[in-house]
């Protein structure tokens, strides 16, 4: 995926670096919506020299430059995916996992006259597994 994410990363503008390649193979391989810490221990064995700045400085570029979605559904850490395409999130309250949902894209009424460019629809409640454990 490396010369998948070179040139992924050169058609939105951003200069790749084995840091920044790394770091959005580790976005687009995984589906758990990690934080910036998540993603730091994720890859310091692969990359020992890596620090918490480059991680968290190279998030927010990928978010500035849209390869990247940044979600504050928790409240405690902002989360990160990779997937910029139209999709909801659902949060569990209760583990705090996240699954990304199908959004359609004519959500809203057709009679708006908004330009949007940016949307985070997220629902929150309890994932399967907790649904489960709370009613055994």
């Amino acid at each position: 995926m490396t010369k998948q994410t070179h040139k992924y990363l050169t058609d939105n503008g951003i200069r790749p670096s084995i840091q920044r390649i790394a770091i959005m193979d580790y976005l687009l391989t995984r589906r758990n919506h990690p934080t910036a810490d998540e993603v730091y221990c994720g890859l310091l064995s692969e990359i020992p020299t890596l620090s918490k700045t480059t991680v968290y400085n190279t998030m927010k570029l990928f978010v500035h430059h849209g390869v990247a979605l940044q979600l504050d559904v928790d409240e405690k850490n902002a989360r990160f995916d990779g997937i910029v395409d139209a999709h909801a999130h659902f949060y569990c309250k209760k583990c705090g996992c996240i699954h990304d949902l199908p959004l359609e894209r004519n959500f809203l009424p057709s009679t708006m006259d908004f330009v949007i460019d940016e949307a985070h629809v997220t629902f929150k409640g309890l994932c399967a597994n907790c649904k489960q454990r709370i009613a055994n």
